[in-house]
Parts: C-alpha cells; structure tokens; sequence
C-alpha cells in the first residue's frame, strides 16, 4: 500500500471512529470529550452562527471559514471534508432558498451522520457527496466559494487538492479555508504519529509552503484572513516526547498556527 493511502486509512478510521463512539474532539487528536484541553485545542465555537446546528458540530474544525467567506445569498457553496454539516448549514443560513450548498467528505458514517441532519432540517438545497479532495467528482466551473474547515492538511497531495478547487470554482470565484499550519520543523516523533496526523499536526505543511501551493495552484489576491497560534498541551506532546524532548520543543520556536487563508480564481 502507498504511503498516500496509507494516510488516507488513518485519516478515515479515525472520523469514522469519531462518528461511531459521538467522541468529537478538535481535530480528532485522539483525546475524549473528558479532556476539555484538548477539546478546545483547535475548534472554535459556532454557537453564535446563524444555521449553527448542534448536531452537527463535533468539534472538528481549527476556524471559522463561513465568518470570512464573503457569501452571498444565492451563491453555490462547496465544502471540502464536510463532516456532519456544521459549516455546511451555516452557509445555507447566508445563501438562503435562492442558493446550494455541497458538502464532500470520503467517509460514509460522516455522509451518514450529515444526511441524517440535513433531513432533520429539512433542506432541499444541500446535498452531500462522497468523493476524493485529490479527484473531486463534481463538474467545472460550478462554485461561487469553495470552503473547508481544518481538512486540506489531511490530504497527501495537497497540490492536487488546489488545482482541484480552482477546477470546480466559477470564474472570479473564491475559496476560503481555515488550516492547521506550522512555522519552524515539528520534533520527527510528532511528524511520524498516525495519531498526529490524523489530529491536523503531523500532517501540516510550512506556513510558507502552503502560501506557495496556493500561488502555483494560479489563485489570485490570496488574503490571511486570520492567523492564530495553538497551543498543544503538554499531555498531548508527552504521549510522543520524553519531558526532556518537550522541553526542547517547547524552547525551539516551532509554532503550530491556524489559518484562515483566502484566494481568488
């Protein structure tokens, strides 16, 4: 098997885990809802979001890329690693009767769990997807904005991930897309956990790396929108470091960053 798909294993067992056991945590580092630090990690609060539905919300994501979208009502919205809807209703909020909203995710508890909470709400204007980041099976020049939450970092070919997203976006369209990013080099036992990665760490690119993708994915007037350094917490790191490892991690200068980056087609 491919690294690639090995990765792509990782990341689907564990969503489809978190589904199964409603065990939600940011990022799905692998710590349970009793671990309140690692809960708010990541994930920001959409309480206050017009179409928040609660349902939906498992603490997945590392923004709020729907607050900086510029959406508008009757635009076409798709999101990428939609989960079980949260950003998804949230944008159906903002486009209202007159526009769509398409949420595409791989893992079929997650389109389950989301399908299960669009018939509750009872929206005929979002539909949800099964399909690859890297080969999204959705027509040309067919999004007004294209969103995603915390997920990008989750894709092995992150360069495939961008042409992708300018494929499908109308022309003068835009994405805008909340990311776990690092500046300075994760301690190579972090890089190499399967936890990890699936918990949006290992699986992070360079600040400057990501900024590049984006450039030679063709995207114009890229924006960071949003630029917020996370704290891992420390019984988080001591599961892959020894105490003196984290001390020199935490010395280091590494940060690890959640971006809210934005880009036009």
């Amino acid at each position: 098997m491919k690294k690639a798909e090995e990765l792509k294993k990782i990341v689907k067992d564990k969503y489809a885990e978190i589904v199964t056991e409603d065990s939600g945590c940011g990022c799905a580092c692998g710590c349970g809802p009793s671990d309140n630090a690692s809960y708010s990690v990541f994930s920001e609060s959409y309480e206050t979001q017009q179409g928040y539905v609660k349902e939906a919300d498992l603490g997945l994501g590392c923004g709020l890329p729907t607050e900086y979208a510029d959406i508008n009502p009757g635009d076409a919205v798709l999101d990428l690693g939609s989960g079980a809807g949260n950003d998804c209703f949230v944008a159906r909020a903002i486009v209202g009767e007159t526009g769509k909203v398409t949420g595409l995710d791989f893992t079929d508890e997650m389109l389950t769990k989301a399908t299960v909470n669009n018939i509750k709400m009872g929206y005929s204007n979002v539909d949800f997807v099964k399909g690859d980041i890297e080969e999204i099976p959705l027509p040309d020049n067919s999004y007004d904005v294209v969103i995603s939450n915390c997920v990008i970092n989750l894709v092995p070919d992150k360069e495939k991930a961008f042409a992708e997203i300018m494929r499908v976006l109308k022309p003068g369209g835009h994405f805008c897309i909340s990311d776990v990013v690092l500046n300075g080099e994760l301690p190579l036992e972090i890089q190499s956990a399967a936890e990890m990665y699936a918990g949006c760490v290992a699986g992070a690119l360079q600040k400057k790396d990501y900024l590049k993708i984006i450039d030679r994915a063709g995207f114009t007037d890229v924006r960071i929108k949003k630029d917020k350094e996370i704290s891992l917490p420390d019984s988080l790191l001591l599961e892959y470091l020894s105490a003196d490892e984290l001390k020199v991690y935490k010395f280091s200068g590494t940060g690890v960053f959640s971006m809210t980056v934005v880009g036009v087609k």
